[in-house]
């Protein structure tokens, strides 16, 4: 009886044994599986935070991320504020805002500017970050010709008479010169790093480039030793996609959480989709009707090009069409210095076209106005065409793929022509006899190189206002709209911003809710 007993107590401590054990493994096994759904990834310190990690979707693929050598636009919208500052920023509405500096000042003369940085900076390594790195910095861009070299051109001399100051003296006043500091002219390298700069970085963002793979992705972790706010995420990695179908379809399959920039046509139809969120936000970019100038063209003739401008109704235009943000009635746009609504200069006025075009009479028009588009453009062609010709100028819409239309464009085999006119520098144009619209006007050019001059930033934007009214009343081309960027989400993620954001993508704040 006893020994009955004692080996039943022994089977029933087996039996507990296995299943304790049976249990744990279960246990490990799902702590494992929650690691691996959740690794979205260690932070700096190697401690590992679950739902911290963000994928984004872009167009492109940079084969290096060396910031200096490569032009790649994608690479810049990733790396610039994010992995390297620079001694200027800018806000989502374009205003410039403090960098690396906490200020600057310009002397009377406009030949001087005095940054003072900020205190206590670093770079992700460690190493202090200041007046000399600024220096050093600012030189090598010059001296090794890295990309945004050519926006230093007026610099004479850099000295730093102290830690946290940094004087420029220019050979003449140029006062874009704290604007093109919030661009790569300004990033502040580290002249300790032993840094290949291809695969690594050496930055002094919030952020570090954990992984690299070269046409595939980039991976940025958040910066320990960030001198500001740490990111929301601690992880952000850049996905790149040769194609938009295959980052939207990404999108949806929830291999991605934000998709960025997309087409009109494709954000038009993922606001159908309920599990996504689409965003609107202001480009610099802007959609033109360009007129050729040439002697031999017929819009050299300043009536034609008014005539034209009235014919077109860019307000019914601007609303009927999905990439349109604002209307424009001149080359400086809402997002860029010096921006003034001249959309009141030529309101839509058929008779008042048709009044300055019947002054040439038909036979003038030849086989008519040669509207040469790129294939994109077609259907926008063909609605300005129409609305031209109910003024009595015959038009020939001829819509050509990239290659042909480039030959066309080179030759000057046009009148009429649709381009995208990118970058708040894009007036620039305007004043260049050489630009695509070979517009010349001894006015226009004279403005723009007193505003390029000025000595302060309040006689800067005055004299933008008045070249690019010059140039607006002269008609030198008919700007349309400015462009929308679009974003598409899901819909837990947040701190995204839109304007922009198909140029700079500020990562701090993005974060799954």
């Amino acid at each position: 009886m006893r020994t009955h007993s004692t080996h039943r107590h022994s089977a029933w401590k087996r039996w507990l044994i296995f299943i304790a054990v049976a249990a744990a493994l279960c246990m490990l096994l799902w702590t494992g599986w929650t690691l691996l759904r959740d690794r979205h990834i260690i932070n700096g310190d190697g401690t590992l935070q679950s739902d911290t990690a963000v994928t984004i979707g872009v167009h492109g693929g940079p084969s290096s991320v060396d910031i200096r050598t490569e032009e790649n636009a994608e690479l810049e919208q990733v790396l610039l504020g994010n992995v390297y500052e620079t001694l200027v920023s800018r806000d989502q509405d374009n205003a410039l805002t403090p960098g690396l500096a906490s200020g600057w000042k310009a002397s009377k003369d406009g030949l001087t500017y005095t940054f003072t940085l900020r205190q206590h900076l670093k770079f992700a390594n460690g190493h202090t970050l200041d007046s000399s790195d600024v220096v050093w910095s600012l030189q090598q861009i010059i001296q090794q010709n890295y990309v945004g070299a050519d926006q230093l051109d007026g610099i004479a001399e850099v000295s730093n008479p102290d830690a946290t100051t940094v004087t420029i003296t220019l050979s003449e006043p140029d006062p874009t010169l704290p604007r093109r500091l919030a661009g790569r002219a300004g990033i502040v390298y580290d002249e300790e790093a032993d840094t290949d700069y291809a695969r690594q970085s050496a930055g002094s963002g919030p952020f570090t480039i954990a992984e690299f793979r070269p046409g595939v992705s980039i991976t940025l972790r958040g910066n320990n030793a960030y001198w500001g706010s740490k990111p929301a995420s601690s992880q952000i990695t850049i996905r790149y996609f040769a194609d938009e179908t295959a980052m939207v379809d990404a999108l949806r399959d929830g291999q991605i959480d934000m998709a960025l920039p997309l087409d009109a046509d494709t954000a038009q139809t993922l606001t159908e989709d309920p599990t996504l969120t689409v965003t609107t936000g202001e480009s610099l970019n802007k959609t033109t009707l360009v007129f050729n100038n040439d002697a031999d063209s017929i819009m050299s003739d300043s009536q034609m090009r008014q005539a034209v401008r009235y014919l077109v109704d860019t307000t019914a235009i601007t609303q009927s069409t999905a990439e349109a943000s604002q209307e424009l009635g001149g080359p400086i746009g809402p997002l860029d210095p010096g921006y003034e609504n001249l959309t009141d200069l030529f309101p839509y006025d058929l008779n008042k076209g048709a009044s300055l075009a019947s002054y040439f009479g038909t036979s003038y028009y030849g086989g008519g106005l040669r509207f040469v588009v790129s294939q994109r453009y077609a259907a926008l062609a063909s609605t300005i065409a129409s609305q031209i010709q109910q003024g009595g100028v015959p038009v020939n819409v001829e819509a050509l793929d990239d290659a042909e239309y480039q030959v066309r464009i080179d030759s000057r085999q046009f009148d009429l022509t649709l381009q995208r006119e990118e970058g708040e520098f894009s007036a620039a144009s305007y004043a260049d006899p050489q630009s695509l619209s070979r517009y010349t006007d001894s006015q226009a050019q004279e403005q723009y190189q007193a505003a390029m001059g000025a000595t302060d930033e309040q006689s800067y934007l005055d004299g933008l206002h008045r070249f690019a009214r010059t140039v607006s009343e002269d008609s030198a081309s008919d700007w349309l709209y400015s462009c929308h960027t679009f974003v598409a989400a899901k819909p837990r993620l947040v701190g995204y911003v839109t304007n922009m954001a198909d140029r700079w993508l500020p990562l701090t704040e993005i974060a799954l809710s």
